[in-house]
């Protein structure tokens, strides 16, 4: 997000994303948040490997800050598959069938 390459979308819906993660932390007893945040991160994973597959610049416009960007969105898009079984747990340990 600090080099704006990719467009307001990616970090709308991952900021969004976080936002349900937190609410979901915080509200213990309720399956529905979730429910929300295992939805969000799953359909975050799909929309990052969009995102990095078109926005994804030629190597004569690489510079370090759109390399670093670059990086860190792969990074957290390869994280998202550990977040999503944790989440999964976190699920099924609230009652979740």
């Amino acid at each position: 997000c600090m080099n704006y390459m990719f467009p307001a979308s990616y970090a709308w819906g991952n900021f969004s994303v976080l936002a349900v993660g937190i609410w979901a932390i915080v509200q213990r007893d309720s399956l529905d948040a979730i429910m929300m945040f295992l939805t969000g991160l799953l359909l975050t994973v799909l929309t990052d490997i969009i995102h990095v597959s078109l926005f994804y610049p030629p190597n004569n416009y690489l510079t370090d800050t759109k390399r670093f960007s670059i990086g860190m969105a792969i990074f957290s898009l390869l994280l998202k598959p550990v977040s999503c079984y944790l989440v999964y747990r976190m699920y099924r340990e609230r009652g979740g069938e």
